[in-house]
Order: C-alpha cells, then sequence, then structure tokens
C-alpha cells in the first residue's frame, strides 16, 4: 500500500509540475556587425575627417622637412666636390641633423595620430553600443549579438535599423 500511495503521489507532483511549467516565450534575436557600422555611421565619417584635419598641418611640415632633406642631400651631391671639407662636412651634419629631426617628428607624429584615433574609436565604440541598447529596448529584442556571429539571417541583422538610428542622433547634433 505504501508503493501504490508513493507511486501516486510521484505521479501527482509530475502532472502538478508539468501544469505549472511556465510556457516558453518566443526569444526575439538581433545581429549587429559593429565593423560595418564602424566604416558607414556618419559618426565614423565625421571623425575621420576632423582627424585628417586636425593632423594635415603637421603632416605637411613633415613633408616639407623631407622635401628640405632631399634638396640639402642634392646639394651635397651636385656641388659637394666643389666645395672646400669645411663646407662639405657642415651640409653633411645638417643632413643628418635634420634627418634626426625629421625621424623624430615622424615617430611622435604616429604615436599622436594612433592616440587620437583610439579616443575616437572608443567614443564611437560607446555610441554604437548605446544606440543598440536603445533600438533593441525599443524594439523589444531579448537579445543582441555582434562579434563572433557564425551565420545571421537577413531578418536577424539590425545593422541597417542602427545605422539609421546612428545618422539621425547625428543629424540632430545629439551625437556629433
Amino acid at each position: 500500500m505504501k508503493n501504490i500511495t508513493a507511486v501516486f503521489g510521484g505521479l501527482a507532483m509530475l502532472a502538478v509540475a508539468a501544469v505549472a511549467t511556465p510556457v516558453q516565450a518566443e526569444t526575439t534575436v538581433g545581429v549587429v556587425n559593429f565593423l560595418r557600422m564602424m566604416e558607414e555611421a556618419p559618426q565614423a565619417k565625421a571623425a575621420q575627417a576632423k582627424i585628417e584635419s586636425e593632423f594635415a598641418p603637421r603632416e605637411q611640415e613633415l613633408l616639407a622637412l623631407q622635401k628640405e632633406i632631399r634638396t640639402l642631400e642634392d646639394k651635397l651631391a651636385k656641388e659637394g666636390a666643389m666645395m672646400s671639407e669645411a663646407q662639405s662636412n657642415k651640409l653633411e651634419r645638417e643632413i643628418l641633423s635634420k634627418g634626426r629631426e625629421l625621424k623624430r617628428s615622424r615617430e611622435e607624429f604616429r604615436d599622436d595620430l594612433n592616440i587620437r584615433k583610439n579616443e575616437v574609436t572608443s567614443k564611437l565604440q560607446r555610441q554604437m553600443l548605446e544606440a543598440t541598447r536603445a533600438l533593441a529596448k525599443e524594439k523589444g529584442f531579448d537579445i543582441i549579438l555582434g562579434q563572433g556571429v557564425v551565420y545571421a539571417n537577413e531578418s536577424a541583422d539590425i545593422t541597417n535599423m542602427v545605422l539609421e538610428r546612428l545618422t539621425r542622433d547625428f543629424e540632430s547634433g545629439k551625437s556629433k
């Protein structure tokens, strides 16, 4: 009798558990291509243009110094045989000095440019993440996937919607 009661009790508990289990709602998943957004978002294009204009004067200075060195080297090659030893040595030292200056300036330029690009990239990534999160909440997505997606159906790819949101934000001045 104990065994039959235990079996019926167990079956009753299973029935209650089956009835009490909530029905799983459909999960809405979206996929975002952040690399594409880094290329196509108006914020990214504006940031690239700003960096180019910000660093253009220094780049022109480097080019002018490089041209000056080339001119001095040409002068030494053409007129070096006719110069006195003192004049020739002075010109060689000037070329070496300007060469060192050019090398140092290029390294500083490259370092400053990389630092600035990293700052801009970090800001853009935050803006894209915020826009993606806002869109996900607005459209009722449960999960948004980014890098590392092996396959995504076009209907799951919300990159275009996020780009539209970024464009709207950019045009409204919200995220320049």
